[in-house]
């Protein structure tokens, strides 16, 4: 498991890189976005993946990578504001917006040691399709549980669903860049 942890943190590096870019462009914009809107920004990102691993002909010159890093990126964004609420204007700077960043995914991090652990590194002989299909399921998930105005009566919150969804991709860029 030391190697997935260096791979996370690699990968993590990556996108909080992108992050912190992005907050130098455009502020803290994101902060007023509500979750429903986060999460079609993901689930935008999700899709146009599957297309991508289903289509020969690609029109964009993207691949998957930029499009994981997204769902990675827009999953943290939504979990802090779970946790801090949407806002009216930008009101966080670069240096808070990474702090909170890195806090959300430390905790995101620990679970998925402890998945890991239990799981015996499962992801490991995944395909990223099935990753990405995983992904998606998720996202459903989330769509449900916003249109029940956020009560569940057995299933985890919409939280666990969005760290799922940033170790799910973590897990496929891990995959991608190994092939490469």
């Amino acid at each position: 498991m030391q190697d997935t942890s260096k791979q996370y943190d690699a990968v993590i590096n990556t996108c909080k890189s992108l992050f912190i870019k992005k907050m130098s462009d455009y502020g803290s914009a994101w902060r007023i976005l509500r979750l429903p809107s986060l999460t079609d920004q993901i689930f935008i990102k999700a899709q146009r993946i599957r297309g991508l691993q289903e289509n020969d002909v690609r029109k964009v010159d993207e691949g998957e990578i930029s499009e994981f890093i997204g769902i990675i990126n827009y999953s943290v964004m939504a979990l802090i504001q779970l946790e801090k609420g949407v806002v009216e204007q930008p009101d966080l700077s670069t240096v808070a917006a990474t702090e909170l960043y890195e806090k959300q995914i430390a905790t995101t991090k620990t679970l998925m040691e402890n998945k890991n652990h239990d799981y015996g590194e499962a992801w490991r002989d995944m395909r990223v399709s099935s990753l990405t299909d995983l992904i998606l399921q998720k996202l459903l998930r989330v769509k449900q549980i916003e249109d029940n105005k956020g009560k569940t009566i057995v299933s985890e919150g919409i939280d666990a669903n969005y760290q799922d969804m940033i170790n799910y991709a973590i897990f496929a860029m891990i995959h991608l860049t190994q092939e490469a």
